[in-house]
């Protein structure tokens, strides 16, 4: 089963863009699940459905035809269906401080848990080979992030906090009770976190194996955007998973000749060529600014052939190489960058804001720095083996 995740900050298409790559691989026959994890779902309004029905007493995915379903996670759903002891005991407590009921329960909807409710709902399908492909419309770029982070969170906690805090609380419990202004969790809150936490198992490797999992960054030619589409693409490195594609949305067609959008070309341009530079090798699309809103299968259907031309299958496999890394050895800061093409020479290394850039003969990466590294400055460099090691630290 192959997972891909659109991301990009809200407002940029995402939502579009991961329908029609469903509505694609519907059509070269892949059993296809197009999944959002956004809160503010917009899916259904993209397929142009009546959202009613999604508000239905039931976790199964809308089916389209054969091939593809549809699913937006309802989080007062999941919470009945997987979190129904800790729902409970927050809204208890929150009570116990004068919330009312209704705003108790609305506050026990903790950060978190919807996107491991979609984790859950992952696991089991890939488990039961329901489907072939899974497309996450997934939240704005700081949700996405949380998302993805989820995994090594839940099972450090697990290991580390977990035993200690069960056995405690089953220990002071009986005491504690009689004193305390609000009672502590029962060992069912524990028993409901555990079980959590099993139908989790695995999760993490998936998304981290690029041969499953591939994200797909979406971004307009805007610099405020390209920005955050930038500190995505570092933080997405940082936890391990591959950016396969770059995809630039809306940009201003050239046959759009009226002099009053002279100023949005040139913009572009310059936005659209940084573009380039910043996330090489990784390829980027370019999707054009339609004259119409994307609605509906067709419509649909017409984005999927400018975004998967001819006979591009999306479920292709075309980078299982990070860009770059970043490590910590024996207390120094490292940043391997892949450069198979680079030969040895004359390296030049300099900070440009929280970038590093890095140049070998005519070939320059762009490297975002994620903020333990932004303020280190680049000391030694070495290529081995197609492999570029850049030692950080601190100025002088």
């Amino acid at each position: 089963m192959r997972i891909i995740l659109f991301t990009g900050k809200g407002g940029v298409g995402k939502t579009s863009l991961a329908a029609a790559t469903g509505v694609r691989l519907a059509q070269l026959g892949h059993r296809t699940l197009v999944m959002s994890i956004d809160p503010a779902h917009s899916l259904a309004d993209c397929f142009d459905f009546n959202t009613d029905l999604f508000h239905l007493e039931t976790s199964d995915p809308l089916q389209i035809n054969d091939k593809l379903s549809i699913l937006e996670l309802n989080i007062q759903r999941e919470i009945k269906r997987h979190w129904q002891e800790i729902s409970s005991y927050v809204s208890s407590v929150l009570r116990t401080t004068g919330i009312s009921g209704v705003e108790a329960e609305e506050l026990a909807i903790l950060p978190g848990m919807e996107e491991l409710s979609a984790m859950m709902y992952i696991n089991q399908y890939r488990r039961e080979h329901r489907y072939d492909a899974i497309v996450l419309d997934a939240a704005p770029t700081a949700e996405s992030l949380r998302f993805i982070s989820m995994p090594t969170t839940l099972d450090w906690y697990m290991k580390h906090i977990f035993p200690f805090q069960r056995n405690l609380l089953r220990a002071v419990r009986p005491i504690a009770n009689r004193v305390a202004p609000f009672e502590l969790p029962t060992d069912n809150y524990f028993v409901n976190i555990r079980n959590l936490f099993e139908k989790l198992e695995g999760i993490g490797e998936i998304m981290e194996d690029p041969r499953t999992t591939s994200v797909r960054l979406v971004t307009n030619p805007e610099k405020m955007v390209l920005r955050e589409t930038q500190r995505a693409f570092v933080y997405f490195s940082l936890h391990g998973l591959t950016v396969d594609t770059v995809i630039v949305n809306r940009v201003l067609p050239a046959e759009v000749m009226d002099t009053w959008f002279d100023e949005w070309h040139r913009s572009q341009e310059n936005v659209l060529q940084e573009i380039d530079e910043y996330f090489s090798p990784v390829p980027v699309k370019r999707i054009p600014l339609f004259a119409h809103e994307v609605l509906g299968k067709d419509r649909l259907q017409e984005l999927a052939k400018v975004l998967y031309p001819a006979d591009e299958d999306p479920l292709a496999v075309t980078r299982t190489d990070k860009p770059y890394t970043f490590e910590k050895r024996d207390g120094i800061y490292e940043i391997r960058v892949l450069m198979p093409f680079a030969v040895k020479g004359e390296i030049g290394l300099f900070k440009k804001g929280d970038e590093l850039v890095v140049e070998i003969g005519t070939l320059r990466r762009h490297i975002g720095l994620p903020r333990s590294m932004a303020m280190l400055r680049p000391s030694r460099a070495k290529l081995d083996n197609g492999v570029l090691i850049v030692e950080m630290q601190e100025g002088q």
